[in-house]
């Protein structure tokens, strides 16, 4: 069972998934920087790309998007992530005028990609404009039930045009219910479309739902007991909302009018903060390292304390077994994605390996994005991928140290006094002023004047000109100033 808090502000709307008493999902939007994933564009052709099959599409953001051959619609049916037969300079053109839709906010210095294979979602379902095919959500898993809800939507659909995915809320969603869905969805692309006719490139056409709207639509279900929003304000447009569009999810709507913040119901900022470290610990003793680069992210796992089991074998064991729940629910927690490389403790018997990866899948499973998980390596690794569309936790609410510029380390005041000895030497080489001045950090210049004081004086004597020393207290570590006089 799980529980969905919404902590709204002007400024941010932040929403956590308690499963079970401990956080599983963290969603943030921001009003000054809210995602595009869903929003629907006129875009214009700034470059195509034949050597990447791809093409830059200015759609009015800071960054031009990008959108991939295999993203262009195709009216003929074609097998998937098989090669397109047409280049796509054979189907775009510099200038060009097309209808886009972000299916991946821009991540560090990438721009959003884009796809011509327009599809707006309902509660219900997803309209998918340019097809006319019906399709159904791959978690509804009977073949009889699939096959009755595709010829029940195919009667539904009727003569309007498009295609259409069942939701998996729509397992029993009646043919009112469906029909509505239908309704709403075949007027919002007409309103798409007349305004696509007199728009500019450039220019939004549709914008998706609000967070808030979204945790309605897309993250309430079944085992979802409460939604609880601290808002008035809020509570009331949710309330608006749901009524029209989500009437099973709106009773579970409750207005939050406690004294403490709805987060300390359940610790929620603590637990940001610690999602933002490296260091996981778990119950047992052991604990995780997680590192998080641009290409990939790295999760080694130790098993610290723990010394509960009777062999190391078994200690071993039990350590990785609560790791790879722990690491599932970081990777949501975190929203983790890309290229992950697992380094469990290593383990002598093959039937404890298959468990732990059966124990990593089945966890995972609960994930609403796609994972594709391989088993272990010849080095005893364990890859997967977790599909990524917006920005991780850590890069949505830090940004690189100012002090060692990301890097995580910086260097110890004597290899700076040591810099500046050398750089001092090679400016005496090249000038001649009256007097070197260094101004550094407090740590490196007492060094200069304590411990390394004898080879600063040397250094003065050797090159016949007087060194002064200057503390800048704001000054970083590392970084230094040397003065001609």
């Amino acid at each position: 069972m799980q529980d969905i808090l919404i902590n709204w502000s002007p400024q941010e709307t932040r929403v956590a998934i308690v499963e079970n008493g401990a956080v599983q999902e963290l969603h943030i939007e921001r009003t000054l920087e809210r995602g595009w994933v869903g929003n629907i564009y006129s875009g214009r052709v700034a470059r195509v790309l034949p050597g990447m099959q791809s093409a830059f599409i200015e759609i009015g953001l800071a960054r031009a998007a990008f959108l991939h051959v295999a993203d262009l619609h195709r009216d003929e049916p074609t097998v998937r992530d098989a090669a397109p037969a047409v280049p796509i300079e054979r189907q775009v053109f510099d200038g060009q005028t097309l209808m886009v839709q972000v299916i991946k906010d821009p991540i560090g210095n990438k721009g959003a990609r884009l796809s011509t294979q327009i599809s707006i979602a309902g509660r219900l379902l997803v309209f998918l404009p340019q097809d006319d095919r019906i399709g159904i959500s791959q978690k509804i898993g009977s073949q009889e039930l699939r096959e009755r809800l595709r010829a029940r939507m195919q009667v539904l659909a009727g003569e309007g045009g498009g295609g259409f995915i069942l939701r998996t809320n729509a397992e029993e969603a009646t043919d009112v219910e469906l029909e509505d869905d239908i309704d709403y969805l075949r007027k919002t692309w007409n309103a798409i479309r007349e305004r696509a006719f007199k728009a500019a490139a450039g220019t939004l056409l549709h914008e998706d739902l609000s967070l808030v709207q979204r945790v309605l639509r897309d993250l309430t279900n079944e085992q979802t007991q409460a939604v609880r929003i601290d808002s008035r304000l809020q509570y009331d447009v949710l309330r608006n909302f749901g009524e029209q569009y989500t009437p099973t999810s709106v009773k579970k709507l409750k207005l939050y009018a406690g004294e403490r913040p709805v987060f300390d119901l359940f610790g929620i900022d603590e637990e940001i903060e610690r999602a933002l470290a490296r260091r996981v610990e778990l119950k047992s003793g052991g604990y995780l390292i997680i590192d998080q680069t641009e290409a990939l992210t790295t999760v080694d796992i130790n098993t610290g304390g723990y010394v509960g089991a009777r062999n190391f074998d078994e200690t071993v064991f039990k350590t990785n077994l609560e790791a790879a729940q722990a690491i599932a629910r970081q990777l949501r927690l975190r929203n983790l994605g890309g290229i992950i490389i697992i380094d469990f403790i290593d383990m002598v018997r093959e039937e404890h390996q298959d468990a732990v990866l059966a124990e990593l899948r089945k966890q995972l499973s609960r994930d609403r994005t796609k994972i594709t998980v391989s088993g272990f390596t010849q080095l005893g690794l364990v890859e997967m991928t977790r599909k990524r569309t917006r920005e991780s936790l850590a890069h949505l609410l830090c940004e690189p140290c100012p002090t060692c510029q990301g890097k995580g380390q910086v260097k110890t005041p004597r290899s700076v006094c040591y810099d500046i000895l050398r750089e001092i030497l090679r400016e005496a080489r090249q000038f001649n002023p009256r007097e070197f001045r260094v101004i550094a950090s407090a740590a490196v210049v007492e060094m200069l004047l304590d411990e390394e004081s004898p080879h600063l004086a040397g250094l003065s004597d050797f090159i016949g000109k007087p060194v002064s020393l200057q503390t800048e207290p704001g000054l970083p570590p590392e970084q230094y100033d040397i003065v001609l006089l």
